[in-house]
């Protein structure tokens, strides 16, 4: 069952029964693209784990990462140890392998959305299932890896965003990232209102938002370059310490400056397919708006990350970030 999971959430079967066993623990299907999965024995190393993926719909590597641990613990060669929701986010956009359908999902998770629509709907409903669950697994620390991949190319081709809010982060998290190949480190320096956000603010879980690479279409996914990140998950998802490695060998930045769109005449000052982490030297214009005018680079130099100039009008168009010493 957890083998075919994604393909019959794909497929829109509606399996029945909606629970069952496996080697090493069970499932329970709570909506569509939603599933948990509690072991048998819960390890003293355990955190109550949110692993999602597709809340871009067009990013398909982590789907395929989570797929490939599902069928592990199917197939017995893997087991579990620890709690364990399962989310693909945005399953429209996913079936057509586009970005989002409406609007984009990703900056939607916040308690009190007023907006209505397919994505703000999907995104109430991911908020709650996430709450419920860390509610039925209150004794354990709360852990959430939003699994991502690039729209663009990138100086570090694995990164990961590390959601603004009061929770400090462990840094044992820093090793086990270090220890999956994450390349870089991103400090955010407000609200975002990401789902790794929402899981960090709201239930003070140890949460980031992993780029994996570059986007691709399914089955074309460099697999093998994501090994390490398996076996972060599939250590956690045992309730077993993972590997770790020390932190110094990843690139820390901090954003200074989220680059809003306000205007309909927006336009980012550089090719489209300047890489993320990109270097800007002062004195130079990123961009122009009709609204909030040029923006120039001032005193020192910033790196460009997630630029975008079709974004919708009000939302960021790019971050821009500074080297700062490991945390």
């Amino acid at each position: 069952m957890l083998g075919q999971w994604l393909d019959w959430t794909l497929d829109d079967k509606h399996p029945s029964p909606r629970s069952g066993r496996f080697g090493s623990g069970t499932y329970q299907l709570h909506a569509q693209g939603v599933l948990e999965i509690t072991p048998t024995t819960v390890r003293p190393a355990a955190h109550a784990c949110v692993f999602s993926a597709a809340i871009h719909g067009n990013e398909t590597a982590p789907v395929e990462l989570l797929g490939n641990w599902l069928s592990a613990l199917e197939a017995g060669t893997v087991t579990l140890g620890a709690p364990v929701l399962v989310i693909l986010g945005n399953l429209p956009a996913l079936k057509t392998q586009q970005r989002f359908v409406t609007t984009n999902l990703n900056r939607l998770f916040q308690r009190g959305l007023a907006e209505t629509g397919e994505e703000p709907d999907r995104a109430r409903e991911l908020m709650s299932a996430v709450d419920a669950f860390y509610a039925r697994h209150q004794a354990l620390p709360r852990l959430h890896y939003d699994l991502h991949t690039a729209i663009r190319d990138s100086l570090y081709t694995r990164f990961v965003v590390e959601p603004y809010a009061e929770t400090v982060i462990d840094p044992e998290q820093w090793e086990w990232l270090a220890a999956a190949d994450m390349q870089a480190v991103l400090h955010q320096h407000q609200h975002s209102w990401t789902f790794s956000h929402y899981s960090k603010h709201y239930h003070a879980a140890q949460a980031f938002t992993f780029e994996l690479g570059r986007v691709a279409p399914f089955g074309e996914n460099d697999m093998a370059a994501l090994t390490p990140m398996l076996t972060l998950i599939s250590a956690l998802g045992a309730g077993e310490q993972p590997p770790q490695k020390p932190a110094k060998t990843m690139t820390f930045y901090q954003v200074q400056h989220e680059l809003m769109r306000e205007a309909e005449t927006f336009s980012l000052c550089f090719d489209d397919d300047v890489a993320n982490f990109s270097r800007f030297e002062p004195g130079t214009c990123l961009a122009k708006d009709g609204v909030a005018g040029d923006f120039i680079v001032g005193d020192t130099p910033l790196h460009v990350v997630f630029p975008n100039a079709t974004v919708e009008i009000g939302a960021r168009a790019a971050l821009l970030v500074v080297p700062i010493h490991a945390s």
